[in-house]
């Protein structure tokens, strides 16, 4: 297991930044594995020792002196546990989910409350990259970018015409911004054929949900864009560090819009000219069903995918198994690509390219 601590000594500190980790989310396309008491960033999904959001801090930790974590009250207990270097007063926790702005915009108000402006980074929990310093180095550029006061994203390589990721269309090259790029738009997940003509045209990133920002520039964007839900994070930052916190968060965090920070910041503030782009090479993946799961892990000897499970699978003209969790013999014969999830509250059966339809599943 990685911890903070056991991060390499070399100095890598971007000056003045505060990386934040959003830790939400139930990742309802890794049902049954990832549920509303378990989600997927708590979990070692690919086996090596440490969970999703363990390795995001490890990655993150380098860069700033100090980390925020932001995650449901639900969560903080097992957030403080695995990360035991984490002090407890930069786990903030949410009363009830309001999207992404919410909770990044309360980071960057309790950042200003406490040291005044800073570069901060947004950076989900449950992002599996395995290059840590392209990673890292990229992010150093985008810091470099956001202190010409650009809300600067970070746009990931397609590797083929995804319709499950949104996409960044870059323009010219900032002058004052060297490896940054002017963003003309954002598209929200298109459709196959789409996404394929966008690649086709160039030009074209994935949208990785990464933002790195002056915490004055995205609250003085979001005091003119979505003004209540600025003065409430405001208020809600001033009384944190004292005794009236649980009073002022549970009268005002139920008046936040909920609304995912794309919408409420990216979209229009690209539309004014005020977003850049950092692309970067590294491979990233949002692990965001069980056949991108699969596709991260090695298949044994017999061609199947185990995830979390030592019990026997036998497979008969059956390529490209997955088989996720459980203790009793599974067994396929003649499907191919099939997935079969077993935990103790539900098993799943599906086909891999149905992947993205497991949000869909209704149960009593």
């Amino acid at each position: 297991m990685v911890f903070v601590s056991d991060i390499p000594t070399r100095d890598m500190t971007i000056p003045g930044f505060i990386p934040v980790v959003p830790a939400g989310g139930v990742g309802s396309r890794l049902w049954p594995l990832s549920r509303p008491e378990r989600p997927k960033f708590l979990i070692d999904l690919l086996g090596t020792g440490a969970t999703l959001i363990q390795a995001t801090v490890s990655r993150l930790a380098p860069l700033g002196t100090e980390l925020l974590i932001v995650t449901g009250e639900r969560h903080a207990p097992a957030v403080s546990q695995q990360l035991p270097d984490v002090p407890a007063a930069n786990i903030v926790t949410e009363p009830s989910p309001r999207d992404s702005m919410a909770a990044i915009a309360l980071a960057a108000a309790l950042i200003e409350q406490r040291h005044g402006e800073r570069i901060m980074g947004s950076f989900a929990a449950d992002h599996v990259i395995p290059d840590a310093d392209a990673f890292r180095a990229v992010v150093a550029t985008a810091a470099e970018a956001a202190r010409t006061g650009k809300v600067v994203t970070i746009g990931i390589a397609p590797t083929e015409p995804s319709s499950a990721f949104g996409y960044i269309h870059a323009g010219a090259p900032l002058a004052d911004a060297p490896g940054a790029f002017e963003v003309q738009a954002f598209t929200e997940k298109p459709d196959t054929e789409t996404a394929a003509s966008m690649l086709a045209a160039g030009g074209y990133s994935w949208n990785a949900g990464m933002f790195v920002v002056s915490t004055s520039v995205l609250l003085g964007h979001l005091a003119r864009l979505q003004p209540a839900l600025e003065s409430g994070v405001r208020q809600i930052a001033a009384a944190w560090d004292g005794p009236e916190r649980a009073e002022v968060l549970a009268r005002v965090w139920p008046t936040l819009t909920t609304i995912a920070i794309d919408h409420a910041i990216a979209e229009p503030v690209a539309a004014e000219g005020g977003v850049a782009m950092v692309p970067a090479s590294f491979a990233w993946d949002d692990v965001g069903d069980f056949d991108s799961l699969a596709g991260l892990l090695r298949p044994g000897p017999d061609g199947a995918v185990r995830i979390g499970r030592d019990a026997p699978i036998s497979l008969v003209d059956a390529p490209g198994a997955v088989v996720v969790g459980g203790t009793k013999p599974v067994a396929v014969v003649g499907i191919a690509d099939a997935v079969v999830v077993e935990t103790d509250e539900a098993i799943l059966v599906l086909g891999r390219a149905s992947a993205q339809r497991v949000k869909d599943v209704e149960l009593p």
